[in-house]
């Protein structure tokens, strides 16, 4: 419903009651299996007017059928009060509808998303991770915000150590280049081989009589990293120049899979020039009493009466904990940007560790912590079981897109009507069904859900899927390429156009909740439902068949909105659409 309506309602509201009404009425879409177009919930009046709500409801409704043309008739069910609006008012609002969001917001918002470590490649993780902060950061933007998207890239600490280890005693060299390999599949790869021949030394020296704990501490290639993560803090040459190299196989290989998944950033930091960050907070906790030191040096915050435990803030040894380079970081963004909010979207097995992070912002008295939102995301498994890390069997991204690629090929085969592509368009036909079919799966699903992603599922032209919106979309665009529509004269609409069009008139409130919730799956079920109703118009009445030249002009229309909104919506999930499947 557009806003001049809302104001109209409000209005002739007002003037029904006067004073005694003091908020503003929120009307919704009235629910499938009801008459009506939008309702009125009536149980608030009831509080203020102290009144039966069916008596309420009866006086708002006759007074809005007299005083609104938009308003043709109304029901009353129970509490709610159903209005039904006029084709004409449709009509009209189909001429000028656009799915561009016209509000402006004056904030800035920085989203944080992806955050990888340069010892291995992305994996099925890192897929949600990216498409949600990508997808968000693009609602955001296109509901009138200043987006800042930004990636802090953990390219430090032991575990990169490990790589390097591996790879300086194992490689023979061995290169990107020399091996075929994408950069972050090579480090990966070295990363993997640590971790077995690591096991290896465990039970040789377990066997030489060793207790495990005794041959974690001696065992040769852990004592190594360790010797190498001091070498690298102490900026010994040899080892930063094998720790740019390395990283720097790892970021081209990155740069790679983030072009195929459309990921971008604005801003890029590293955890090697952040991770002293928040030192100097430390003390300043101390001074005003929010941090204390235990005997042996090291510092934390109590929160137990928060509801937490106390939180270590700095080791005995002087060295910082990943809470101190947040807490740091943080700060150095909101001093530095003129930004009002900042998002992180990491996974909820760090949930407690945001909310201890923000607690602890709010208790050092920043303004500016009420506005840290942790978008916390459920796990992604595939059939055949949970993603593993160290043991190399994790569910690597570049396989899985190009699995992606291949099942969109098979099945478009199987289905034929390709005889006319040539071979580089059935390439980026496959390419953009199986993107499309990947993205949407993920951002179908509300974050906060499991997903259990099956690439076979994904890839169904029929469902709740992305190759069945592309091929709604394509199909669309076929009609209006044999002809376009012509100025308006008349409006000739039934039932079903009707519901098109009242979904279409929804289409920024759902933007906007989206932004709101932080929420994309809200744009692509809409997106989806939309295609539905489509479908069910497209089966049920005809379009370039149709022999009357207003309702054929008019269904032109309509059909050309829908395909502008299902692009508008889909682009804000970073899928592409053909123009023909």
């Amino acid at each position: 419903m557009n806003q001049s309506l809302k104001e109209k309602i409000n209005k002739s509201l007002l003037q029904l009651f006067g004073n005694e009404l003091k908020f503003e009425v929120d009307l919704q879409q009235t629910k499938e299996n009801f008459e009506g177009d939008y309702t009125l919930v009536i149980f608030p009046f009831t509080k203020i007017l102290k009144r039966n709500p069916e008596v309420i409801g009866k006086e708002i409704g006759n007074f809005l059928l007299n005083e609104l043309e938009e308003v043709q008739s109304f029901n009353l069910v129970g509490g709610f009060l159903n209005l039904s609006l006029s084709y004409n008012y449709f009509c009209e609002e189909l001429i000028t509808y656009s799915a561009e969001i016209l509000k402006k917001n004056n904030s800035t918002i920085m989203v944080e998303y992806s955050s990888p470590n340069t010892n291995k490649p992305l994996h099925l993780g890192h897929i949600r991770n990216n498409l949600l902060g990508i997808a968000t950061a693009n609602i955001l933007a296109f509901s009138g915000h200043k987006v800042i998207k930004t990636q802090i890239i953990n390219d430090r600490g032991i575990h990169i150590c490990k790589s390097m280890v591996a790879w300086k005693n194992f490689s023979n060299g061995e290169t990107p280049i020399s091996s075929e390999l994408k950069g972050d599949h090579l480090v990966g790869k070295y990363y993997v081989l640590f971790d077995k021949e690591y096991r290896n030394q465990l039970n040789e020296l377990i066997e030489k009589g060793m207790t495990a704990e005794e041959a974690k501490v001696n065992a040769p290639l852990m004592i190594e990293a360790q010797q190498m993560l001091l070498k690298w803090e102490e900026g010994d040459n040899e080892t930063l120049t094998l720790w740019k190299t390395m990283n720097n196989w790892v970021y081209d290989g990155f740069k790679e899979t983030y072009g195929r998944l459309g990921v971008a950033f604005n801003k890029v930091q590293y955890e090697s020039d952040t991770y002293l960050l928040g030192k100097n907070i430390v003390q300043e906790g101390i001074n005003k009493s929010i941090f204390f030191q235990k005997e042996d040096g090291s510092v934390w915050c109590d929160l137990t009466a928060d509801g937490f435990d106390e939180k270590l803030v700095l080791r005995k040894d002087g060295t910082s904990v990943y809470i101190t380079q947040d807490l740091g970081t943080a700060i150095e963004r909101f001093k530095d940007l003129t930004i009002e909010k900042l998002i992180y979207v990491v996974g909820n097995e760090q949930d407690y560790h945001f909310k201890v992070l923000f607690e602890i912002l709010k208790k050092l008295k920043y303004s500016w912590a009420d506005n840290l939102f942790h978008l916390s995301y459920a796990m992604v498994d595939l059939p055949e079981g949970k993603m593993k890390s160290r043991e190399g069997t994790v569910v690597d991204a570049d396989d899985l897109m190009q699995e992606m690629h291949s099942t969109a090929k098979k099945i478009s085969m199987e289905l034929g009507k390709l005889e006319a592509y040539t071979n580089q368009e059935k390439s980026d036909l496959y390419e953009t069904i199986g993107m499309g079919a990947l993205k949407y799966y993920i951002l179908k699903v509300d974050p906060k859900k499991n997903i259990l992603f099956d690439p076979n599922a994904s890839i169904d032209f029929q469902g709740n899927t992305g190759p069945f919106i592309q091929y709604t979309y394509a199909r669309i665009r076929s009609i209006l390429s044999k002809q376009k529509p012509m100025d308006f004269v008349a409006c000739e609409m039934g039932t079903i156009e009707k519901k098109i069009l009242r979904h279409l008139l929804n289409y920024s409130e759902v933007i906007y909740k989206a932004a709101e919730t932080l929420n994309p799956s809200l744009v692509a079920n809409y997106v989806y439902d939309l295609v539905k109703l489509f479908n069910t118009f497209y089966q049920s009445t005809p379009i370039l068949k149709e022999e009357n030249q207003d309702k054929l002009n008019f269904r032109l229309h309509l059909s050309e909105k829908v395909s502008q909104t299902i692009f508008s919506g889909m682009a804000l999930l970073g899928i592409s659409l053909p123009n023909r499947m």
